[in-house]
């Protein structure tokens, strides 16, 4: 599976459990690190982990496995690494205090239509 169609699944998953304000970043040409960025909010800290533990058990479903996991037992700001997709899940004041879209501002910005997504 390429790099952006696992994107579009992390996308996917975390729309299901009704994610806020979903981003997806090419950071490719600026970080060896990884790939892709995928950034969303939950309400409360509750619902970030819940996006968590949606996204880690449909992705150990087809066959991904992260090669990390931090921030889930508090649920402000949660990391999980796919490799070339990492995802960043928050409670939403905490996504707004440490602004990584605001970091990564040079990266573009990768449309996330519903239908593109739904359909990936």
């Amino acid at each position: 599976m390429r790099a952006l169609d696992k994107a579009r699944l992390c996308l996917r998953l975390i729309m299901e459990r009704k994610a806020i304000d979903p981003l997806l970043l090419e950071v490719e040409e600026l970080t060896s690190i990884t790939d892709y960025f995928v950034i969303a909010s939950g309400n409360s800290s509750r619902q970030v982990q819940a996006i968590s533990g949606h996204v880690q058990k449909k992705m150990r479903d087809v066959g991904f496995r992260t090669d990390g996991v931090e921030g889930v037992q508090e649920g402000h700001w949660v990391l999980l690494d796919y490799g070339d997709v990492v995802i960043h899940l928050f409670y939403q004041p905490v996504r707004e205090f440490y602004d990584l879209e605001g970091l990564w501002i040079d990266a573009p910005r990768i449309s996330i239509e519903d239908e593109e997504i739904v359909g990936a």
